[in-house]
């Protein structure tokens, strides 16, 4: 399974990808907005909005592309360890 996180802290990419890695699926952290955003997120199977620490820019670029390509979106306000880990141990498990 691939995901995408949207938002989130600098300082917590790593563990972000570490958590997915625990799950079994490839991430891509995406916590400032790259010129080409819709671009980079490709195809994936489900798009994580961390939507305390995003823009509306970049919430309204990852929903077009989750549109695109099929893929589900999860809405987490807060951007905690605790919080990737329930939402992958509920979509994932």
């Amino acid at each position: 399974m691939s995901v995408v996180i949207i938002g989130g802290h600098d300082r917590m990419v790593c563990q972000y990808k570490q958590i997915c890695k625990r799950f079994k699926c490839k991430a891509k952290v995406f916590t400032q907005m790259p010129a080409s955003l819709g671009k980079q997120i490709g195809s994936p199977d489900l798009i994580v909005l961390f939507t305390n620490t995003v823009s509306h820019k970049m919430v309204r670029c990852a929903v077009e592309e989750a549109d695109r390509c099929n893929a589900e979106v999860v809405r987490c306000h807060t951007s905690s360890k605790n919080a990737l880990e329930e939402i992958l141990g509920s979509i994932c498990a």
